[in-house]
This record gives structure tokens, C-alpha cells and sequence, in this order.
């Protein structure tokens, strides 16, 4: 089976998104389409990738992946560091 652009997510950027999340639930960009980054803002109805939901309990600071390949999405875990940026299609 050969693989499509809609079976890879794409590289929204090299870097975590850092920020301080409040309590509640949020959706993470798995494919990294969304203009809302890290968030979702659906753009992956064209793809086969599904967001991650993301529960938090206390406020605190989080490092999102933005390369969209990390081991422990949907946080960074350094993957980034030998990823390309990859254009939107």
C-alpha cells in the first residue's frame, strides 16, 4: 500500500509550542494542518489523522509538539531535532 499526503502528518515547526494551560480539555493538532497550532481546527477532515485529546487537571506549564512525530505526543520529547519543516499542501 503506498502512503498519501492524508497518511503522514505534516511539520507544523521544529519547536514545542511552550504555554500554561488552565484545567480543562483541549484537542492537539496530530497532523499538523490546523492554522491554530497546536491546536486542532479541524483542517484534518482531509486527512486520516485524528487530534488527541488532552485532559488537564491543574494549571501548568506544557511543551506541545509541533513536529507531530514525537514518542510522547502530545508532548515534546525532542523528536524535532531531526525533523524538516514540511509546507502545507
Amino acid at each position: 500500500m503506498s502512503e498519501t499526503p492524508s497518511d503522514k502528518p505534516l511539520v507544523a515547526s521544529c519547536e514545542p509550542t511552550v504555554l500554561t494551560l488552565e484545567p480543562g480539555i483541549y484537542w492537539w493538532c496530530a497532523c499538523g494542518r490546523s492554522k491554530e497550532q497546536p491546536f486542532c481546527d479541524g483542517s484534518h477532515e482531509i486527512t486520516d489523522i485524528k487530534p488527541v485529546k488532552l485532559r488537564i487537571a491543574d494549571t501548568r506549564e506544557v511543551a506541545l509538539c509541533n513536529c507531530k512525530h514525537s514518542g510522547g505526543r502530545p508532548y515534546c520529547d525532542g523528536t524535532h531535532h531531526t525533523m524538516k519543516p514540511v509546507s502545507s499542501p
